[in-house]
């Protein structure tokens, strides 16, 4: 099967094209940047998601369609409103069009589970306005979708941006971790390599035309989080705790009462959350170890 990932470059897209190929897909994808993991099996396109012409010919002869392009970001989202609509529910909209008229056999959707909450502004107004347009273009065209509300990801190729990536660098570079809030909050964090896997188990005809959740299957408290990590590091790192400056995120949980619900996907084996971290913060160490001691770039 052919498949094509707007935004394939990033974090989580460049882990689903990279499980889809070791699964035998012909996998392209499709950015304003090359992919600097782009595989020797995979197929480049550089280009505007706001380029309906383009995007219409990359998405020719597909049978599956993911869309991981758009602002990710919930504070760059807060800042950048009209950039935000502009890329996540115009650029959306110019990939769920080239699907119709390619007729595409799946259209898969990166979204969040902050569509339930309140918190998050723009970026939830964004990834609402999607899933209410996904579900327009199932009823009138009937093109076959599935909905991804991804929960806190983490792993390797991360950027600065992710929140565990942010601090393993702040808990190496300066023996000290700074988090906005008490610690209270709770997380359901999964590894990258659990939603790849998660995000290509949901084309089965199970999860046609359904929402799907991909979380973490080990609830955890932010300060319980900072605590394992000051721990693995032999507790030579400091832990600060600094006033909420804005609200953009959820305290306890994302939940505020909707009447359309999703099915979460609960895979049999998954990765550890201890050895996960273990695991990112060898590949951040590798990457900025210096030999006169740690470097950060």
């Amino acid at each position: 099967m052919k498949v094509i990932i707007f935004g394939g470059s990033g974090f989580l897209g460049s882990h689903i094209a990279d499980a889809l190929t070791d699964s035998g897909f012909e996998v392209t994808i499709f950015d304003h940047i090359e992919s600097p993991f782009l595989n020797p099996k995979q197929r480049m396109i550089v280009g505007d998601i706001l380029d309906g012409n383009l995007v219409d010919e990359a998405v020719r002869g597909c049978d599956v369609v993911y869309n991981f392009a758009g602002i990710a970001d919930i504070d760059e989202a807060c800042e950048k409103p009209l950039e935000s609509v502009r890329t996540n529910i115009i650029g959306n909209m110019i990939v769920l069009d080239a699907c119709r008229k390619a007729d595409v056999k799946r259209f898969v959707y990166a979204s969040s589970l902050y569509v339930y909450s309140k918190s998050a502004s723009f970026y939830r107004s964004t990834k609402q306005s999607c899933e209410l347009l996904i579900e327009n273009y199932n009823e009138v065209f009937d093109l076959p979708y599935t909905i991804l509300r991804y929960g806190s990801i983490y792993g390797p190729r991360a950027d600065r941006r992710n929140f565990i990536n942010k601090i393993l660098r702040q808990a190496l570079q300066d023996g000290k971790i700074t988090r906005e809030g008490d610690g209270e909050e709770i997380r359901e964090y999964i590894h990258v390599f659990d939603a790849a896997k998660g995000s290509i188990e949901v084309l089965s005809e199970e999860f046609k035309n359904q929402c799907v959740m991909i979380t973490g299957n080990q609830q955890m408290k932010v300060k319980d989080l900072l605590l394992m990590i000051k721990e693995m590091l032999n507790n030579k790192v400091d832990i600060e705790y600094k006033p909420v400056s804005k609200n953009s995120h959820y305290e306890i949980t994302p939940y505020v009462f909707a009447p359309k619900m999703a099915k979460k996907l609960v895979s049999k084996t998954y990765l550890d959350l201890g050895q996960g971290i273990l695991d990112s913060m060898q590949f951040i160490y590798n990457e900025v170890k210096q030999p006169d001691g740690l470097t950060v770039k």
